[in-house]
């Protein structure tokens, strides 16, 4: 669902973030021939935001806006440490620890099986405040599974942020708003397409679809082959 709430601010940020992305080619449009995303939906269009690493001016602009966003939104003076999920959080976490004068933690998805079979890696210090940094969310599954893992070590986590949140199928905002923990993104699917419409990045008829996917991505996605 379309956010209305965003202040000029934020629909700066993500006018910006969202061209960015299309102009790296980060942004695929494929209805013909749907993704289907881990968390199982069917969708006409991807994200790669790994894609952003090879691209040095526009990654350090993400990391800016990615600051700014942040320092308006947390208070960033209560946050001890950030730390990357495994694996594509990593590098933005790393970037933005960098940026904001942090020191950084990752997370793994389980942990590694031998030595001190750690989940977290780096010198996590009880009861600090840590901000979980991710490249994209779907539908907040695999970041919940981390906000568990930094607070099960004891670790205090109360945000997360994500370069891209997909922003379509339900129940993301809520299961984070339930894990207690607030989510803040750079953009989403309604901010590229916006920018999308105003260049010549993709057909009309690509348009049309992922506008149609995005009124009702639920019922999109069973028609093609997803959950």
């Amino acid at each position: 669902m379309r956010d209305e709430t965003k202040t000029s601010e934020k629909k700066i940020i993500a006018g910006q973030t969202a061209k960015i992305l299309l102009d790296i080619k980060a942004v695929n449009f494929r209805p013909q021939e749907p993704y289907i995303l881990t968390s199982g939906w069917a969708s006409p269009v991807y994200i790669d935001c790994r894609w952003v690493i090879s691209f040095l001016q526009e990654r350090r602009e993400i990391i800016k806006l990615s600051a700014q966003l942040l320092q308006s939104s947390i208070n960033m003076g209560q946050v001890d440490m950030l730390a990357g999920g495994e694996t594509a959080g990593i590098p933005y976490s790393s970037w933005l620890s960098e940026e904001l004068s942090k020191p950084m933690l990752y997370v793994r998805k389980k942990p590694k099986g031998f030595g001190r079979n750690s989940q977290i890696e780096g010198n996590a210090r009880e009861n600090s405040e840590v901000l979980l940094v991710e490249d994209l969310a779907t539908d907040g599954g695999s970041k919940i599974m981390f906000v568990d893992a930094l607070r099960n070590s004891g670790l205090v986590v109360n945000d997360i942020f994500v370069v891209f949140f997909y922003d379509a199928f339900p129940g993301a905002q809520e299961s984070m708003a339930k894990a207690g923990v607030n989510l803040h993104f750079l953009a989403n699917w309604w901010d590229v397409l916006d920018q999308a419409e105003k260049g010549s990045y993709f057909s009309d008829s690509d348009l049309v679809s992922v506008r149609e996917f995005l009124k009702d991505p639920t019922e999109w996605s069973k028609e093609n082959g997803g959950k």
